[in-house]
């Protein structure tokens, strides 16, 4: 997934990981079965504790959603999808959110744009904050998922809640056990769990083999998995063609497209790095994330609806509906939105990037189909999806998963498994969606006052 704040963050991150396997019990070697089982029990109620409270996210968001874009405007007579409107609640969601990262305790957490997904957790003080942030900018319309600030708030809660309950469980292991089960519950699976932890693992020197060193993790995941699957039902499959025969031609199409999204995907992380350095320039977080709403806001009045938020139910209205855009209509809605993400990321609202970079890459993929409609259309898509994915997430693992699961089809994975090989060539050695650390500064007493250089 995306990367730390730069190689020290990422170090960090993989280092917390290995203590946290190093610490546990066994580590030199296989665990013996009777601590697995053992550990198993805190592991199983991390994953549930992850998809209850990601769950609770959600629908305080969905919730406070339903309110602003629904009814204040049945009981105003204001049209939702009116560019005046939709400029105005992306400023004020920017403003809102910079006063809650300005002044309230927490300060909302991390800036994303500075942390890997997983990370060393947060004090308890910071996760009301982070989770204000978050669910504003997921119910205003901010171009960006809830991967990165839920887990960051599963991370620092059950490490905190964990610790006192279970002592003889590292901080570390809680914490890759919160991030497998918030990983497991968003895609609503533990194999998406498995393959962003399995690189982490893979890494460690001791420990085991790789299956015993995964095994709590994907306890925690599938019990995520389990509990939201009885929760709501997430999924991201859509209603595509079905592509049962592979013509030759398509392994041709599917690499090109790929390669295509991947330097789509580099510009937008390039743009990005550039962007966090113009809007951090102003200081105060009332200014810089303010202005990124009010950019926000003429990008979504510009683009209307379906280039906001998340994207998860954007992009099944654009496939649903994929008759009725034309080429320069997919290729506006996927510029916009690919400039949304990058502001959005940049600006310092919390949010992650998987969700929107998959919404991304199905409109480049139905764009890719309209511009060549020889090429099918679930093989243009999962194309699509793999090589955004994979620029701004660096993460081949996660790009092949998520285009498999958005495809629904298991013919297309043997494509899209040499569709990433000259994709990756291009993003090896692009810059990461990550920007390094900006040191503690002096807060400063005004909205307009920078802190001193």
């Amino acid at each position: 997934m995306t990367a730390a704040s730069g190689e020290p963050a990422r170090t960090a991150g993989a280092s917390a990981g290995a203590a946290g396997a190093d610490s546990a019990p066994g580590a030199d070697s296989a665990p013996a079965v009777r601590q697995q089982l053992m550990l198993a029990i805190p592991a199983v109620v991390v994953g549930v504790v992850s998809a209850l409270v990601l769950f609770a996210l959600d629908e305080v968001a969905e919730l406070l959603e339903g309110v602003i874009w629904h009814q204040l405007p049945a009981a105003t007579g204001l049209d939702p999808s009116n560019g005046f409107f939709i400029f105005t609640v992306l400023t004020l969601t920017g403003v809102a959110v910079g006063l809650v990262v300005w002044l309230l305790p927490g300060h909302g957490g991390r800036d994303s744009a500075t942390t890997e997904l997983i990370a060393p957790p947060l004090p308890l003080k910071s996760l009301p904050t982070l989770a204000l942030v978050a669910v504003l900018a997921l119910a205003g319309g901010v171009s960006l998922g809830p991967e990165n600030p839920i887990i960051a708030i599963n991370a620092g809660l059950l490490a905190a809640v964990i610790g006192r309950l279970f002592k003889r469980v590292p901080t570390q292991l809680t914490v890759m056990m919160a991030a497998a089960g918030t990983v497991g519950a968003l895609f609503g699976t533990p194999v998406a769990a498995a393959l962003v932890l399995t690189g982490i693992v893979a890494a460690f020197p001791r420990g085991g083999a790789l299956w015993d060193r995964l095994f709590l993790p994907l306890a925690s995941a599938g019990a995520g998995s389990v509990t939201m699957a009885l929760l709501a039902h997430p999924t991201f499959e859509l209603p595509l063609p079905a592509y049962d025969t592979v013509a030759p031609i398509d392994l041709l199409s599917g690499a090109v497209i790929a390669s295509a999204g991947a330097v789509f995907g580099v510009l937008c992380v390039a743009l990005f790095r550039v962007l966090h350095r113009f809007y951090h320039g102003f200081g105060n977080p009332l200014l810089y994330i303010g202005l990124g709403g009010v950019t926000l806001g003429l990008l979504g009045a510009l683009g209307g609806e379906i280039t906001l938020f998340k994207g998860l139910a954007q992009m099944g209205e654009l496939i649903t509906n994929a008759g009725s855009y034309s080429g320069w209509q997919l290729l506006s809605i996927f510029g916009i939105k690919l400039l949304a993400l990058a502001v959005a990321g940049a600006s310092g609202f919390r949010g992650g990037h998987i969700f929107p970079a998959v919404f991304l890459g199905v409109a480049f993929g139905m764009y890719a189909n309209v511009l060549v409609p020889s090429v099918p259309l679930t093989l243009a898509v999962g194309a699509g999806v793999l090589g955004l994915v994979l620029a701004i997430s660096r993460d081949g693992w996660i790009a092949l998963f998520v285009a498999t699961l958005v495809t629904g089809s298991v013919v297309v994975l043997p494509l899209l498994c040499l569709a990433i090989l000259p994709a990756w060539l291009i993003v090896s050695r692009a810059p990461e969606m990550v920007v390094a650390v900006v040191p503690d500064r002096a807060r400063p007493s005004w909205p307009w006052r920078r802190p001193p250089a």
